[in-house]
């Protein structure tokens, strides 16, 4: 009865890793140092190792902290610009072996894998490329150093989910700026974590997404052109990073890295955002095709305050709150334009593979989609009394690629005419769509412009009472 035939895939599409990193959509930075303890963002390399002196470290209240928010992975700074390692490092002098805390014997890297790995946590590491503090930086040497450091990091503690690069680059004692062998240094960690998605302004495993303030592009491609890149000076420019590539050739999603407060390392003179702007900031990030990396510093004992824990909690209720009842449940009926695969002079049966059922069965892996030939098409929800919702999630299935460039939200007014409420671009991983609330028993979804025939794999529509921006439709 149907042709059951699979659609292909559109250009660069995810690896599984990829994939799987995209759906953890938030997760935690924690950045803690020697910083931590003299108030800089950037040290020196200079600091005495004695200086790092957390008096009740409990990574175990760190992984608690992020699993009430709902993150589901913790990157940590294992090794800052000022080349000071939180695990005994034999590629270092400068390091918790030559401090005085825990008798040279500790180990945050250890305490953090290990805290993760019990409360079901993925764990993660940044280890900068700049270090202040080696005597070989700004020489061909050092590049073997820095993949030493990579070696003893990731070959001891278990899975990393996500290496953190950056493109920091100075100059060493002879005064010369280190020159980067970004390939060597991304061959180490392919043979010691295969499934590693690798972040750095050029991917290749997700990309920085351009800025410090948590915003994704209300347009973001999750494509990007890496040829005659580099991270760091060489990067590309900020606006492609925030936007990604239209037709980049490489699948290379945005990570949205931005702290909880001012700076990344924690200070008592400091506090936490407000709630407001970290839901502002979801709805910038993960609702922008994005995945959302939130900074939350320990303090000097090594424990996350509680103003930050418990504004995170707070957080996370709102979260729930919002996303509690997807309205698209209620639907009586949904239908499209086209769908693949079925008789054109009996579109009703059931079940229908590629069906607009799909859109609501909370199954990653089921999608609506269309004939091959098809790129433009409507989704029309009915509902048996009207719906009152003020938000929009939208899903690509992109295991198949990225493809939708534009779309629109209408509703249906009592006089019988189509109302538009909203509209956008990308929808990638997921879009959600801000605009003013509105009661409808009927709402149409239609894709305006596609790269190739749309794969949508969620719909959902949610009232949000809680956030209150000065503007609800995140398109003007």
């Amino acid at each position: 009865m149907f042709a059951q035939t699979d659609p292909a895939p559109y250009g660069p599409v995810p690896t599984s890793a990829q994939v799987q990193w995209q759906r953890m959509e938030m997760n935690m930075f924690v950045h803690f140092g020697p910083n931590t303890f003299t108030g800089k963002e950037w040290g020196e390399g200079t600091e005495t190792e004695d200086i790092f002196q957390p008096t009740q470290l409990d990574c175990g209240q760190w992984v608690k902290v992020a699993k009430e928010a709902g993150f589901q992975g913790i990157i940590v700074t294992a090794k800052h610009h000022d080349g000071f390692c939180l695990w005994s490092n034999p590629a270092s002098a400068h390091t918790v072996r030559q401090s005085a805390w825990r008798n040279g014997q500790g180990d945050v890297l250890k305490e953090l894998s290990d805290a993760c790995r019990r409360a079901g946590l993925k764990f993660g590491v940044y280890i900068s490329p700049w270090d202040r503090n080696a005597p070989t930086y700004g020489t061909p040497a050092y590049n073997r150093t820095y993949c030493r450091t990579l070696r003893s990091a990731l070959s001891k503690y278990g899975p990393v989910f996500e290496m953190w690069f950056d493109g920091a680059c100075g100059e060493g004692p002879n005064g010369k700026r280190q020159v980067y062998d970004w390939e060597r240094f991304r061959r180490t960690v392919r043979r010691l974590q295969p499934q590693t998605v690798m972040f750095s302004d050029v991917g290749p495993g997700c990309r920085w997404v351009g800025n410090e303030e948590g915003r994704a592009g209300v347009t973001n491609w999750s494509r990007l052109d890496v040829e005659g890149y580099a991270p760091g000076a060489q990067a590309p420019p900020q606006d492609t990073l925030t936007h990604g590539n239209h037709d980049g050739a490489c699948w290379v999603p945005a990570e949205t890295d931005v702290s909880i407060r001012t700076g990344w390392f924690h200070r008592d003179s400091e506090h936490p955002k407000s709630l407001q702007e970290l839901l502002r900031i979801y709805y910038s990030s993960v609702g922008r095709n994005s995945l959302l990396l939130l900074n939350v510093p320990p303090d000097s004992r090594g424990l996350i305050a509680e103003e930050d824990a418990a504004r995170l909690r707070e957080f996370r209720e709102a979260l729930d709150s919002i996303f509690a009842h997807d309205l698209a449940h209620n639907a009586i009926f949904v239908n499209a334009s086209n769908i693949r695969g079925a008789k054109e002079d009996d579109p009703e049966v059931k079940p229908i593979p590629f069906g607009p059922q799909n859109l609501i069965d909370d199954d990653y892996d089921s999608f609506w989609t269309t004939e091959d030939t098809v790129t433009a098409a409507e989704v029309i929800f009915e509902f048996a009394k009207p719906q009152s919702f003020n938000r929009l999630v939208l899903q690509e299935y992109i295991p198949l690629g990225q493809r939708v460039e534009c779309f629109y939200v209408e509703v249906l007014d009592a006089d019988g005419t189509w109302r538009r409420v909203a509209e956008g671009t990308t929808v990638g991983y997921k879009r959600i769509v801000l605009f003013d609330k509105v009661s409808a028993v009927s709402v149409r979804i239609v894709i305006d412009k596609s790269r190739a025939n749309p794969i949508l794999n969620r719909v959902g529509f949610y009232l949000d009472e809680i956030y209150n921006p000065d503007n609800q439709n995140d398109m003007k």
